[in-house]
């Protein structure tokens, strides 16, 4: 597959909302597959569409679990406490900040053959899910963070 270069904050793409696929195609499951391999190859635990310069509601995440592939996900439970933890993003080299997120969630979308899926995730996969997610949405997690800084 390939591995493709990852858009950095200041693009528009990362501040549009992305389209939501209308069916997923061999091209849908390329994008994924690629997706996978860039998020791999940089080392992150997720990624989306937009990250890649594509303006579709496509996400791959892997918090050292295996891997999640995502198409038009949606956030339809959102539960626990809300917990502060330190993100960063592909998107925004070296920088680090914290974010609340809800602790527990429902998310559902389509698998790679295009089936319905439901996940439920609490702790590091809930909050992947949501940064993820964010950036559907034109959000990046900046946006939401305190006490952003730099790191080398």
């Amino acid at each position: 597959m390939a591995v493709y270069k990852i858009v950095e904050i200041g693009d528009e793409v990362l501040r549009e909302v992305a389209k939501p696929v209308k069916e997923v195609t061999p091209n849908i499951i390329k994008l994924i597959d690629n997706m996978a391999d860039t998020m791999y190859a940089a080392k992150g635990v997720g990624l989306a569409a937009p990250q890649i310069g594509v303006s579709k509601k496509v996400i791959v995440v892997d918090i050292g679990e295996g891997l999640v592939e995502l198409v038009n996900p949606v956030i339809i439970e959102a539960s626990g406490r809300s917990v502060v933890d330190t993100e960063g993003c592909l998107s925004v080299p070296n920088m680090v900040g914290e974010v609340a997120r809800a602790d527990i969630l429902v998310v559902k979308g389509l698998n790679r053959k295009g089936e319905e899926v439901v996940y439920r995730a609490k702790g590091f996969l809930a909050r992947a899910f949501q940064h993820e997610i964010d950036h559907l949405e034109g959000v990046i997690f900046v946006d939401k963070a305190n006490n952003l800084r730099k790191v080398e």
